[in-house]
């Protein structure tokens, strides 16, 4: 039914470019239009206040952490407990609420590990500012195959290094992000990272991800059913 529901559009419009490469083989007229994201609480991000909890935290070593749903669907427990057992003087904070996966893992085990819990997404940018480098740590499987990320952006706004796993769509984020697998890649590439953060760097990464505004997403849609307009009229 997807299809041949593809294959009967007049346009379809992806929020990536392994999802516009799938709807290709159904419909020529398939392109991906990006994924909006709303940057209100990231435009001030100098002026944003590191949250209090982190301050203790940040006194014991580098901050490493992950915003978001920590699910085993999506994320891979086995490469951040390999990662945070190897790297004790690394602080990894976790922010956001836990699967039954997440809450039996060694995580919690970790003395170098700090799970923050859910947070209202409005103190978000507190937790990312505090943090030295961000992680994305996803495992690679059908729902995450072709998926936009949206909390790169995120990270990326508030100009802050990000180390991810090098998904088909990452890709798209590679000139201002740094991508591996495995938890020796990961621990090189958190290192780099730390290692060559700089404002130049910190600039570019916001300027990046501010391209990604809900405005830019429907202008490209709207650009796309101009396109299909045209075509079905002549």
């Amino acid at each position: 039914m997807e299809a041949h529901l593809i294959a009967q559009a007049d346009a379809v419009a992806t929020n990536s470019g392994y999802l516009a490469d799938y709807a290709k083989r159904y419909n020529p007229n398939s392109e991906m239009v990006g994924q909006g994201c709303d940057f209100t609480l990231y435009q001030d991000y100098e002026s944003i206040a590191i949250a209090d909890e982190l301050a203790e935290i940040k006194s014991k070593g580098s901050v490493i952490g992950y915003t978001g749903f920590l699910t085993s669907l999506r994320l891979d427990i086995t490469l951040l407990e390999e990662i945070a057992a190897q790297k004790k003087q690394w602080q990894f904070v976790f922010v956001g609420p836990e699967d039954e996966a997440f809450k039996q893992s060694k995580l919690h085990q970790m003395e170098n590990v700090t799970f923050s819990g859910n947070k209202n997404p409005d103190h978000l940018p507190q937790y990312i500012k505090g943090f030295d480098v961000t992680l994305n740590p996803q495992l690679i499987n059908e729902v995450t195959v072709g998926n936009y990320p949206r909390k790169i952006d995120e990270y990326l706004a508030m100009g802050k290094p990000v180390v991810a796993t090098s998904t088909p769509f990452m890709s798209y984020f590679k000139e201002h992000t740094y991508l591996g697998s495995t938890a020796d890649e990961y621990i090189t590439l958190i290192e780099q990272a730390l290692l060559e953060d700089s404002d130049i760097k910190r600039n570019a990464r916001r300027d990046f991800a501010l391209q990604h505004s809900w405005e830019s997403n429907v202008n490209a849609i709207g650009k796309l059913l101009v396109k299909a307009k045209n075509q079905k009229n002549n």
